[in-house]
């Protein structure tokens, strides 16, 4: 099974993704910790990515598809994996489109989370609360500003994706202000059709 979740931040991917990789023994990918990887790792891909960042340049499309393409070969890919955060840009999306195709490999669906986003500060700011009351450290991106920042960036670069692959019938909405378990089996219905 291979999935991308696409959503602004704060709409529940994550929580989601967490829950299909135990269900159904697959793996999350997140394009910034593969090129982290990447480039620890030493890989000729992730030289060419430490070389980019060096300089102070972000890393280009080509780099980030040689990444992923390097990632699911790994064994523990074998199974499926969830794409999060990836692709952001209708130029990714084609470029994975193609990647896939030259490994004989095809999306099997593209879950939209659908959310009020004026509703998703409140989520951020509760969120950012319940971190603290349990004395764990509050995430940047759960910051006010930062967030409402991330969610412009995600409504001028990233929410054109979904089209994308609406045209190409991938595309699959799920209400996610829905509670987390509603979401959760919306998700599970939307699987058996795939």
């Amino acid at each position: 099974m291979r999935l991308i979740l696409l959503g602004p931040p704060g709409a529940g991917k994550g929580t989601q993704a967490q829950r299909l990789v135990a269900r159904h023994g697959i793996i999350q990918l997140s394009t910034g910790d593969m090129l982290r990887e990447a480039v620890a790792n030493g890989t000729p891909i992730g030289l060419k990515a430490k070389a980019v960042m060096d300089a102070g340049k972000l890393v280009s499309d080509d780099i980030v598809i040689g990444i992923v393409a390097d990632r699911i070969e790994q064994p523990d890919a074998a199974r499926g994996f969830i794409l999060d955060g990836f692709p952001r840009t209708v130029p990714q999306a084609e470029a994975l489109d193609s990647m896939l195709a030259e490994k004989g490999l095809k999306l099997d669906a593209v879950i939209e989370f659908k959310v009020d986003q004026t509703k998703l500060v409140e989520r951020i700011l509760k969120r950012a609360e319940e971190t603290r009351a349990r004395g764990e450290p509050v995430r940047k991106d759960d910051d006010p500003e930062v967030f409402k920042t991330r969610l412009e960036a995600f409504n001028r670069d990233t929410a054109v994706v979904a089209p994308y692959y609406a045209e190409r019938g991938l595309l699959v909405a799920v209400d996610g202000m829905k509670p987390i378990d509603e979401v959760t089996r919306d998700i599970a219905d939307v699987l058996e059709t795939v």
